[in-house]
């Protein structure tokens, strides 16, 4: 769980923030939240913001600052997104149906379809074509490209595994700033490789006699998984240091 060392009003409110030293500039909440999700960009609270899930208050001058129940509901949704691939649509009516001042629950990680406190999560095991275009907003002709340039694969019952809400909507963030679908052939080639590289080391205690060992297979290419976003991220990072500098 996230740590704020800044108190501040309850949020979700919007309206204009007066001077209030427990309030939070966007930056100083982007250096929070990537205590636990270090891919997060200000970009993706932004898009965050302009989808409904949270509502910072506003200086005089325009400039966003956020209370520590608005970094709360932010790591939130993150968290849902991470761990079990619900649509923003779904947390968003599940933080609707919140009373006033009632907590935030989050399902553990890897039960999905487990109730707590009366919030059913749905199973993450796939969702349809319609449920899709309406989770991120997109046309069948731009989910059409998205297919046919490998980015998005449906089964063969036509519907998609559920992590395509969050890779369709990665997708849709990167396409406002110019990078076109095709021009991500290139990040699926390599998650590819190292998807098959992942399977090697697992691979073993997949066929492995001992009935624990071959259950451990999963959760070691779930580790593994995260290891090497962590690479490829921090690889691109020093790229563009270099490039960039």
């Amino acid at each position: 769980m996230l740590h704020t060392t800044s108190g501040g009003a309850p949020g979700g409110t919007g309206g204009t923030a007066t001077t209030d030293s427990r309030l939070m500039s966007i930056g100083t909440v982007l250096n929070v939240l990537r205590e636990e999700f270090p891919e997060v960009t200000i970009s993706k609270i932004r898009f965050l913001e302009s989808e409904g899930l949270v509502e910072p208050r506003r200086t005089p001058s325009g400039y966003r600052k956020f209370s520590s129940d608005d970094v709360d509901r932010l790591a939130h949704v993150l968290r849902m997104q991470r761990d079990h691939y619900l649509p923003l649509k779904v947390i968003k009516e599940q933080l609707d149906a919140l009373e006033p001042g009632e907590s935030l629950r989050v399902p553990a990680p890897g039960r999905p379809g487990d109730a707590e406190d009366g919030i059913e999560v749905p199973t993450a095991a796939r969702v349809g074509r319609d449920e899709l275009l309406a989770a991120v907003g997109v046309e069948e002709q731009e989910l059409d490209e998205w297919e046919s340039y490998g980015l998005l694969t449906p089964l063969q019952d036509g519907g998609y595994d559920a992590s395509a809400v969050s890779v369709a909507e990665l997708i849709g963030e990167l396409g406002r700033f110019g990078i076109e679908p095709r021009h991500l052939r290139v990040m699926r080639a390599a998650a590819d490789r190292e998807a098959g590289l992942v399977d090697q080391v697992v691979a073993p205690l997949k066929v492995h006699r001992n009935p624990q060992t071959r259950a451990h297979a999963e959760a070691r290419a779930k580790e593994l998984a995260g290891l090497t976003v962590k690479l490829h991220s921090a690889l691109v990072q020093t790229a563009l240091g270099v490039r960039l500098p």
